[in-house]
């Protein structure tokens, strides 16, 4: 039973794995611009993986988005026109890297506020425990008995 619905499993494996392939990105005939693309998408951020970059991602959205940057770069736009009609449409979020101004400053400053946060209350948590306090004679005579009289007394 167990080797039939392995032969089933590797079966309907390999008649799938046709249907996961996609289609290759396009590319565009001239060295130069496909080279300003590559620059271009590795300072932009996927916005479905949000933690790759353009160049990084395999989204079909990120493919989109490249091609899209590919098209304004061959109407003539420079890659600062490209990234600022991107953050227009997108956000500041789209950018790899965003500028420091008032609206990105909990992500520049998040991961610092939660580390001085976190010492904070590994400071206060270490100031609150309690001494450990030594066994009274009757405590450890019971460990001693428990421990079969092994342990030599204090």
């Amino acid at each position: 039973m167990v080797r039939k619905l392995f032969i089933v499993c590797i079966a309907a494996l390999t008649w799938a794995m046709p249907t996961l392939a996609g289609e290759a990105p396009t590319v565009a005939e001239d060295p130069a611009l496909e080279a300003r693309v590559t620059k271009l998408s590795e300072e932009l951020r996927c916005l479905v993986c949000q933690n790759q970059s353009l160049a990084d991602s395999h989204a079909e959205l990120a493919q989109d988005l490249k091609n899209q940057v590919r098209e304004m770069l061959k109407q003539g736009m420079t890659e600062q026109q490209v990234v600022a009609f991107l953050v227009q449409r997108y956000g500041d979020f789209v950018l790899y890297r965003p500028p420091v101004k008032s609206t990105t400053w909990l992500l520049w400053l998040g991961p610092f506020l939660l580390l001085i946060g976190g010492l904070a209350l590994f400071i206060f948590k270490l100031k609150r425990r309690r001494p450990i306090q030594p066994l009274t004679p009757g405590e450890h005579a019971v460990a001693e008995a428990l421990l079969g009289g092994k342990e030599k007394s204090r």
